[in-house]
């Protein structure tokens, strides 16, 4: 059975553009195999903590002394279950100042773990999950695939390198950029992403 790994991160709730073009593409994905089964993760409402200086030795060194370490140990490892069962990977991430959401870089703390879903090696670091795919839907309140304000785009770059640390290069974005230009061009940019999204999903 195909399995679908669904990360949503928005603070924005049911005006979320990102979350609205997630749910069409599960809806998309799902239609074309009733049997998908489909795992869900809203990073806004369930949060995966911050690390901090215990919690970091337990996801990274395998410390678990005190409760907050075996807590934080415990949900890293459901967490990479989680994502080595996914064929797909589908994950709403809108832009917040640049880049992603704090709670998106928190999850990706807690599942690109050296020895597990990467390693080390004389030639470099190597990901270790391969054979998936992602589907990134970027929101942007601006136009920051081209033109003068392209470099100040932390946001895919940092999605693109993370994903393939792990061995994930198979990625689509699907960007639906220009929201804040007014309600036109924001109609405009979820139409079009929508179009992108029925060819990719």
């Amino acid at each position: 059975m195909a399995t679908v790994l669904v990360l949503n991160s928005s603070a924005s709730g049911a005006d979320s553009v990102s979350r609205q073009l997630v749910q069409s593409t599960v809806s998309r994905l799902r239609s074309q195999n009733p049997g998908l089964h489909v795992v869900e993760r809203d990073l806004d409402t369930a949060p995966v903590p911050h690390l901090n200086a215990e919690t970091t030795a337990a996801v990274r060194a395998g410390i678990n002394g005190t409760p907050a370490q075996r807590d934080a140990l415990a949900l890293s490892n459901a967490l990479v279950e989680e994502l080595k069962a996914a064929d797909t990977i589908v994950i709403g991430a809108p832009m917040y100042n640049f880049g992603i959401p704090s709670t998106l870089k928190s999850w990706f703390d807690y599942v690109l773990r050296a020895g597990i879903t990467f390693s080390y090696s004389e030639a470099g670091p190597e990901g270790l999950l391969k054979n998936k795919r992602a589907i990134v839907v970027e929101s942007r309140g601006g136009l920051y695939s081209s033109g003068p304000a392209q470099v100040m785009d932390s946001q895919e770059p940092h999605l693109r390198t993370m994903l393939g640390f792990a061995g994930i290069t198979d990625v689509t974005f699907i960007r639906a950029e220009k929201l804040g230009y007014g309600p036109e061009a924001r109609e405009e940019a979820i139409r079009n992403a929508n179009a992108e999204l029925a060819l990719v999903a």
